[in-house]
């Protein structure tokens, strides 16, 4: 099947998406003076609830429609037992998205969408000081005009509307999968998927930094380099390094020689044991690695991008929501570090390999709306 993770523009042509939309918007610098009061909280505050896009279609996922909607069936299913859950569907996919996601605890909100990645086409939720919520929209283009977006591109607002949150635009393009921050100040980010031309031509590395900082209200970036062109998101940070709470950071770490990823997840390993925190602690970085022998089947036989990562997990109120790949010695390592570095969440496991063959993750495919 056509993945997530090679160059298919699914449909993007005959969909008709301009040159606005499929490379940047064709605005001017940074004007981020609404955004002074702003920060996003870091992923383990409390949340109001989490988000998911019920939106698989065959166009792009062809003969694995169906197990990527029971994937996602598992992950509202397992986050609903801890926290409220809204699941956006198409009116004619209502029936079949409740089948899966099931009833307790779970809102559903009839729109148009063009696939699953809530992360990077939802609201960038953002809070100030008098318990406030606001919404930043960074433009979804696409990952640069890679596939359709008409409908997703739409969704940040949305969700914005519903929340009751102050809705901000950005002139930036990116998505939310490129962002973590600890909450407190400081943001992991990977150049290859913010500071690039498929997004935000013309913008150099100094205001694409001045307008994020603004937006998120961060004090300190830490740049990784990441590595442009291997997969559609051009390698966004949440699949390569998480704040588990201010100072202390999980890394992935490639230890397949063959993998373009081995010597991508060295140097940033470098760059975090290196690396500062806003209030200028030296960071702890913990690793974490894929599994070496996941279970065999049709979503990874023979797809080199089959994305089996631990780190794309999801932080909610009282549980991780992480993925096993069948590789019980891997697995069991991963659970144990997470429970490790969560003790007081409980660690949960889910297979979602049919999302992984898309070159996704259970971060990839959820988001969530802080408390306030």
């Amino acid at each position: 099947m056509p993945t997530r993770r090679t160059f298919l523009q699914h449909l993007s042509i005959a969909a008709g998406l301009g040159a606005a939309t499929s490379i940047g918007l064709p605005l001017g610098r940074a004007r981020a003076s609404e955004a002074g009061r702003w920060f996003m909280p870091d992923e383990g505050e409390p949340q109001q609830r989490a988000y998911l896009a019920f939106g698989a279609q065959d166009a792009i996922w062809e003969d694995f429609t169906e197990d990527v909607q029971a994937a996602l069936g598992r992950i509202a299913r397992a986050i609903a037992l801890y926290q409220p859950v809204t699941v956006f569907c198409r009116a004619s996919e209502r029936d079949i998205a409740q089948e899966h996601c099931g009833s307790h605890n779970v809102t559903y909100v009839e729109t148009e969408l063009d696939d699953i990645w809530m992360r990077d086409i939802g609201a960038n939720f953002v809070v100030d000081d008098d318990g406030e919520l606001g919404a930043v929209d960074f433009n979804f283009n696409g990952w640069g005009g890679k596939q359709q977006h008409r409908y997703d591109a739409k969704l940040a607002r949305q969700v914005a509307t519903r929340a009751n949150a102050t809705y901000q635009r950005s002139e930036l393009v990116g998505e939310g999968g490129g962002i973590e921050v600890d909450g407190h100040g400081t943001g992991i980010m990977t150049e290859s998927s913010w500071i690039n031309a498929n997004r935000n031509p013309g913008w150099s590395k100094a205001e694409v930094e001045q307008e994020l900082k603004a937006r998120l209200g961060l004090r300190k970036i830490i740049w990784l380099p990441g590595i442009k062109g291997k997969d559609i998101t051009d390698a966004h940070v949440d699949f390569y390094a998480r704040f588990v709470r201010p100072g202390v950071v999980l890394a992935n770490l490639d230890t397949d020689p063959d993998s373009y990823d081995h010597a991508v997840t060295l140097r940033h390993l470098e760059i975090l044991k290196q690396a500062t925190d806003a209030d200028g602690r030296a960071l702890q970085v913990h690793t974490v690695s894929p599994p070496l022998n996941p279970r065999k089947n049709a979503f990874n036989r023979g797809n080199p991008d089959f994305a089996a990562g631990y780190i794309n997990y999801f932080v909610i109120n009282g549980a991780v929501i992480a993925p096993q790949f069948g590789d019980r010695e891997a697995d069991e390592k991963a659970r144990a570090l997470l429970a490790e570095l969560y003790p007081d969440r409980d660690v949960v496991q889910l297979d979602i390999d049919a999302i992984a063959a898309g070159g996704g993750g259970i971060h990839c495919v959820t988001s969530h709306c802080p408390a306030v």
